[in-house]
């Protein structure tokens, strides 16, 4: 993270509005960068915008948002003084018909927009990163990572930053059983509330 450059966010979302560094600007609509304020506590990752991200140009408004502004708020956080981003910032899709059906990014293609991730990081210097999912695990640990091996605990970054790592809300809506959705669901507000409790500590000791 020290060779990034520490830009704002301003600066950032400008410079990535024009970004070619892989092939996915070709057929995205735009750049989908984070959003959220310049000093947020706590950054949260994901995979990549999805259809309604796409369109809209902004992080986790679909679906998978909802069910995320939902788990936030049961965990005792609020939305608005996160961050919120993806690994990857353009939508990888294959055209079926009307649809347009989400893929999963490949290394390279995390690789390729890495720099974005770490310079927003040096921008809004956290204390705490969330990963939610492999592709955002990835991203923020730059080798891939298991989910469920390092899940629910927090690990130390550079910069006495740390991470935690979760599921994508995305894997808790493909869920097709109502129960295990019920239970999975709960382990991922279980997850956040890790983050609401480290943010507490922070503040007392403050």
């Amino acid at each position: 993270m020290t060779s990034a450059s520490r830009a704002p966010l301003k600066t950032l979302r400008e410079e990535a509005a024009g970004c070619r560094a892989c092939h996915l600007w070709k057929e995205a609509t735009q750049t989908v960068f984070g959003e959220g304020p310049q000093h947020a506590r706590i950054m949260l990752v994901g995979e990549q915008p999805g259809d309604k991200e796409d369109l809209a140009g902004q992080p986790f408004v679909g679906p998978a948002g909802q069910m995320l502004d939902r788990a936030l708020d049961q965990a005792g956080i609020d939305r608005e003084k996160v961050y919120v981003t993806n690994a990857v910032k353009h939508f990888k899709f294959l055209p079926r018909g009307k649809f347009r059906l989400h893929q999963k990014p490949n290394t390279a293609e995390i690789k390729a927009c890495r720099p974005w991730y770490e310079r927003e990081l040096a921008s809004i210097r956290p204390q705490l990163v969330v990963a939610m999912g492999a592709t955002a695990a990835q991203s923020v640990f730059g080798k891939i990572t298991p989910i469920n091996k390092n899940r629910g605990r927090l690990i130390d970054l550079e910069d006495g930053i740390k991470a935690l790592v979760t599921v994508h809300p995305s894997y808790l809506l493909r869920l097709p059983d109502a129960e295990a959705k019920a239970r999975e669901y709960k382990r991922f507000v279980d997850d956040l509330k890790i983050a609401a409790e480290l943010l507490n500590k922070s503040t007392h000791a403050a």
